[in-house]
């Protein structure tokens, strides 16, 4: 096989309910890091790698996606959109993208920063081999979280979506995938799991049975936005890789350290802190004396005179009143009903949520989309969506 894919199907339909209150207007694909989303960084990287046509799987307010990205101009590449009308795992939504592609092609995460290296080599051991399909495998200090991967001879050898217990490897599925056009014959004979759903870890164990599939190790940058708090966490990561960039208009005696991305059109007030690990997204303000640290401010969002906030998102359109507080650090933060201890995180302000004057948010806190704490409120754990939470 001589001929390497340049169309990448990128599998972007999935509504991100882990990341709740961000995703519930958004798509998880959409969710910003460094102010861009993750999925700008995923086509910019197989960009990067010489894919030039991409066929974007959408579903979940699918119309943010296509709004930002159009037909790819942009990024000058090309761009087109399937609509996956059910969410039926992710094998289903590659299936959905047979017409669009002729011959070899590759299938990419949307939600999840690789480098173009990762890109380029899974396409070329394909093009390089006679398996059916390659596929990029990372090490992880988390492994039960994704798909554990056992390779044997330069191939996958088992594959096990989300082990329930023990993990066998510390070896998991990167998200990066060059098939032939067998799987799509591989996806019709896929079982469908324990939801209904016809998940692409089935139907590359089944390539693994029928015709191999060549393992492609990746050491390069691999970052996953699964909960609230990896999205502190890899923003400091990229920040570190990307370096920062400061346009907004700073007000004399502002303070913004150059690890940081300030939107053109942000502005930060006279005194007001900005420190290492921070983005401030288009159109936000942090007013005079505030302070924000290792924190993401989504766009128009409002940051009052003389506010902390520590290890904190704050969402688009949100307001943080004058000397509210987010002492930020660690918390036990449940999601879906597991609990998850010792995570790094000060506060979630969910979209237009508003916390008042003099409000304290403690470690771990999560307030929903349009939220209200009132002033001099002090709050813990999660408040949902449109609830008011008043003083005493």
């Amino acid at each position: 096989m001589s001929d390497r894919p340049t169309t990448a199907v990128v599998l972007a339909a999935g509504a991100g309910r882990r990341l709740s209150p961000l995703t519930n207007r958004r798509p998880k694909p959409m969710v910003p890091v460094a102010n861009k989303p993750l999925l700008e960084y995923v086509i910019e990287a197989a960009s990067a790698a010489g894919v030039e046509e991409f066929v974007l799987v959408v579903g979940y307010e699918r119309e943010r996606i296509q709004t930002h990205f159009g037909d790819g101009d942009d990024w000058d590449v090309s761009i087109r959109y399937v609509v996956q009308e059910k969410r039926l795992g992710t094998a289903h939504a590659v299936s959905q993208a047979e017409p669009h592609v002729d011959g070899s092609f590759l299938v990419l995460n949307g939600d999840r920063i690789v480098e173009p290296a990762a890109v380029a080599d899974v396409r070329d051991a394909l093009a390089d081999g006679d398996e059916a399909a390659a596929m990029a495998v990372t090490r992880s200090d988390r492994p039960r979280a994704y798909g554990v991967v056992t390779v044997r001879g330069g191939r996958v050898e088992t594959i096990v979506e989300k082990p329930p217990r023990r993990a066998d490897s510390e070896v998991i599925n990167a998200g990066v995938y060059a098939f032939t056009p067998a799987v799509f014959d591989a996806v019709r004979d896929t079982e469908p799991s324990e939801k209904g759903e016809y998940e692409l870890p089935d139907t590359v164990a089944r390539l693994v049975d029928d015709g191999g599939v060549r393992a492609v190790r990746y050491d390069g940058g691999w970052h996953d936005v699964s909960y609230l708090w990896d999205l502190l966490a890899v923003t400091d990561d990229v920040l570190d890789r990307d370096g920062g960039a400061v346009d907004g208009t700073l007000a004399p005696g502002a303070g913004v350290d150059d690890r940081c991305v300030v939107a053109p059109t942000a502005s930060v007030g006279r005194g007001a802190v900005v420190a290492a690990g921070t983005t401030v997204g288009a159109n936000a303000r942090i007013d005079p004396n505030a302070t924000v640290e290792r924190s993401v401010v989504l766009p128009d969002a409002t940051v009052e005179a003389g506010a902390v906030l520590r290890d904190c998102v704050v969402g688009a359109g949100a307001d943080v009143g004058a000397n509210a507080t987010v002492r930020g650090g660690t918390a036990t933060v449940a999601v879906a009903g597991e609990l998850h201890e010792d995570v790094r995180l000060g506060a979630v302000v969910g979209d237009d949520a508003s916390v008042g004057g003099a409000a304290a948010l403690a470690p771990g806190t999560v307030l929903g989309t349009d939220a209200v704490v009132g002033d001099g409120a002090s709050v813990s754990g999660r408040v949902e969506d449109g609830v008011t939470v008043r003083r005493g």
